[in-house]
C-alpha cells in the first residue's frame, strides 16, 4: 500500500478535501491521510510514497524532515532542496533569461548588519551605493519588498528618493528588492500543478483579501491568456515546482510576471471560491496519485527544474529554454495527430 500524506498548518478546507478526494477515487493500493510523525531518524524513510508540503516554509523542523524523507525515496511536493535555495531576485533573473517579462528590479543589502557581523564583513560593498543609477533604472513610483518574502509582508510603495530612504532605513536586517511599478489594466493569479496543468484566475490585489478573486470579470483576449499560460508553464518547468502560483500584471498588453514563488499557495475555499477550489482539489489529487504510481522506494523521486538540468549538462540557459519550447510544440503536435487518429478509429 502506498500512502500519500499532506503536511499542513492552520489551513482547514484544502487538506481535508484533498485527502477525501484521493480516497474517493478508490485507486488500488493507494491511500491518503494527514502526515503523522513521532520520530525522525537519519537516513530512515517515513511511511509515505508522496508528501504534499504546505507548511515547511514556516517550520524548519519540517523542512529538514522532508529532505531526509526525500533522500530515502519519498516524492515531496515541492522539492524541499530547491525551495530552500530559491528566492525572488534569482527568479526574476531566471525569467529574463528564458524570455518572460518581469519588472526592472535591483537587489539591496540589509540596512542593518546581520547578527554576528560587523563593518569588516562588508568590505566588498561600496558605500554609499550608487543610488542615482539605481533610481534611474527602476524609476518612481516603485515597490520595495524582501528578496525572499511572501504574503505581502514588509512590502512598501514609494514615490521619491526621500520616501525610499525613509522606508529603507526601517527595514532592519531584511535583504530587500527595489522594483519598478507596473501600472496594470488586468491582473491574473495562476495555479500550476504538475508543471502542465494551469488555472488562470482574474485577480485584484488591491481588494481586501477575501475579495481578490474576481468571479465574473471582463472577457479577456484569448491570445493574452495563451501567452500567460505559456509563461506559467515555462517558469514552473524551469523552477521545478509541482504546485505553485504565478501572478501577472498586464501593462500595454504585455503580461509581467510579478510573483512566481508561491510553493504553498492559498487554496482555502473561502478565499479562492468554490470553482477554483474544486479545480485545485481535483488536479492536486490526480497529480499526487500520478506521482505515487511512479514513485520508486529508495530512489530520487523529486522534481528537478530545467534550470538545474541545463546547469548540470553544461547547456546555455537561453539555448535550453528554446529547446524546451520546441519540445513542447512537438508534444502538442503529436497530441493533435493522436487525437486525429482516435477520431478516425471512432
Amino acid at each position: 500500500m502506498k500512502k500519500i500524506g499532506i503536511l499542513f498548518g492552520k489551513e482547514n478546507s484544502f487538506p481535508q478535501a484533498f485527502v477525501d478526494r484521493i480516497n474517493s477515487k478508490n485507486e488500488k493500493d493507494i491511500v491518503a491521510e494527514f502526515v503523522k510523525v513521532d520520530k525522525v531518524f537519519q537516513g530512515e524513510a517515513l511511511d509515505y510514497a508522496v508528501i504534499v508540503d504546505r507548511i515547511s516554509q514556516d517550520v524548519p523542523f519540517y523542512r529538514s524532515m522532508l529532505k531526509n524523507a526525500a533522500i530515502c525515496g519519498t516524492a515531496v511536493i515541492n522539492n524541499p532542496f530547491w525551495w530552500s535555495a530559491d528566492e525572488k531576485f534569482f527568479n526574476n533573473a531566471l525569467a529574463l533569461k528564458i524570455g518572460v517579462p518581469v519588472p526592472k528590479t535591483v537587489l539591496l543589502p540589509s540596512k542593518e548588519h546581520p547578527d554576528d557581523t560587523s563593518e569588516e564583513s562588508f568590505r566588498n560593498l561600496s558605500y554609499p551605493f550608487n543610488w542615482p543609477a539605481i533610481f534611474k533604472y527602476v524609476g518612481f513610483p516603485a515597490y520595495m519588498k524582501p528578496f525572499d518574502g511572501g504574503g505581502w509582508k514588509e512590502v512598501y510603495k514609494m514615490h521619491s528618493s526621500e520616501d525610499f530612504f525613509n522606508k529603507y532605513n526601517g527595514t532592519k536586517q531584511y535583504v530587500m528588492m527595489l522594483q519598478e511599478e507596473i501600472v496594470f489594466t488586468e491582473y491574473f493569479r495562476c495555479y500550476c500543478i504538475g508543471g502542465k496543468n494551469v488555472k488562470i484566475m482574474q485577480y485584484e490585489p488591491r481588494n481586501p483579501f477575501h475579495e481578490r478573486y474576481i468571479k465574473e470579470g471582463a472577457s479577456t483576449d484569448k491570445k493574452l491568456l495563451d501567452t500567460i499560460k505559456k509563461y506559467v508553464i515555462l517558469l514552473n518547468q524551469y523552477l521545478g515546482y509541482d504546485f505553485n502560483t504565478v501572478e501577472f500584471a498586464v501593462r500595454d498588453g504585455i503580461p509581467y510576471a510579478i510573483d512566481f514563488c508561491n510553493p504553498a499557495p492559498d487554496a482555502d475555499v473561502n478565499s479562492v471560491g468554490e470553482e477554483n477550489f474544486e479545480w485545485v482539489v481535483e488536479t492536486a489529487a490526480t497529480y499526487a496519485i500520478e506521482r505515487a504510481k511512479k514513485q520508486k522506494p529508495g530512489q530520487d523521486n523529486l522534481t528537478w527544474g530545467e534550470y538545474v538540468k541545463s546547469s548540470s549538462s553544461g547547456s546555455p540557459l537561453v539555448l535550453a529554454a528554446s529547446k524546451t519550447k520546441a519540445k513542447s510544440a512537438k508534444t502538442k503536435s503529436a497530441e493533435k495527430v493522436n487525437a486525429a487518429d482516435a477520431n478516425v478509429k471512432n
